[in-house]
């Protein structure tokens, strides 16, 4: 039987195609392409609700996706009478309440609108726009956001609104908001000599302290028109899957940007409520 051998020479050749493989790309060479950015769909640890209790928060929502919330805010002080009075109340969820639907809608990527009626027959109507993405090359999210209101069913006194919400998250661990948002026709009884508009400053943040805790907290100083006291806010949260439950804790029961402007009810007590809202994507 013929042997066959293989020369040196012939296998040289396999050789260097195998090295040049295991070479890194030569300078001025495309590099690798980046990592794709975090898909609309997925969670945001940082950020996982629309709302941090009454103020908006920059996450977005995919194209096509919706969510839904209701607001809650018993209307029992939670320090009148004594501690067993409170007992007796089921600590204010015997008493009477607001109630707040709210219904948001992605119509494109980065675009949110919705509608969010209150029990009080107040109707807001709003639309988000994502105008700057915090990344390497930008240290906030900034959106703007566009809101009217109509009391009476949206039949009387239009409330029209206009500002932005900027964010700060910080990794996974949570995220900070300033609210600069400017609402008009805010005073009812103005005179030709009188403030008609109200500007808010809202502050707030949520801070993640277990994979699926937060702590969440607001408080919504005002300029111009500014009846009752900043109103403030303040809870606990918790999310599992498409669902957020909330408790909070807040001197008022303002859900909209006009009951903001108008300001909590007192610094003397609080009032117990709490949001749950749940995503369709």
């Amino acid at each position: 039987m013929r042997r066959t051998t293989i020369s040196p020479r012939a296998i040289c050749p396999f050789l260097l195609v195998a090295w040049l493989s295991s070479v890194p790309l030569a300078a001025g060479q495309d590099p690798a392409p980046p990592p794709q950015a975090p898909s609309d769909r997925a969670v945001n640890p940082a950020q996982p609700d629309f709302t941090i209790v009454a103020l908006p928060t920059t996450l977005r929502i995919p194209r096509f996706g919706s969510s839904f919330r209701v607001t809650h805010r018993f209307t029992r002080r939670l320090g009148e009478g004594s501690f067993k009075d409170l007992v007796s109340d089921f600590f204010g969820f015997d008493s009477g309440a607001q109630i707040g639907l709210e219904y948001r809608f992605g119509i494109m990527a980065g675009t949110q609108i919705g509608i969010h009626r209150t029990s009080d027959r107040t109707i807001q109507l709003f639309g988000q726009q994502q105008v700057l993405h915090q990344g390497q090359n930008f240290p906030l999210g900034v959106d703007v956001i566009a809101t009217i209101e109509g009391t009476n069913n949206f039949r009387d006194r239009y409330m029209p609104g206009i500002g932005a919400v900027v964010s700060r998250t910080l990794g996974r661990h949570g995220a900070f908001y300033a609210h600069p948002i400017w609402i008009h026709d805010t005073n009812s009884v103005a005179s030709s000599l009188d403030e008609d508009y109200t500007f808010l400053l809202g502050l707030g943040g949520r801070l993640r302290v277990r994979p699926s805790l937060y702590l969440v907290g607001e408080i919504v100083p005002r300029f111009g028109y500014e009846p009752g006291v900043d109103q403030y806010s303040f809870g606990i949260e918790r999310r599992a899957g498409g669902h957020s439950f909330q408790l909070n804790f807040g001197n008022g029961f303002g859900t909209t940007m006009s009951q903001l402007a108008v300001g909590g009810i007192t610094n003397d007590d609080l009032f117990i409520g709490f949001n749950i809202s749940r995503k369709f994507f």
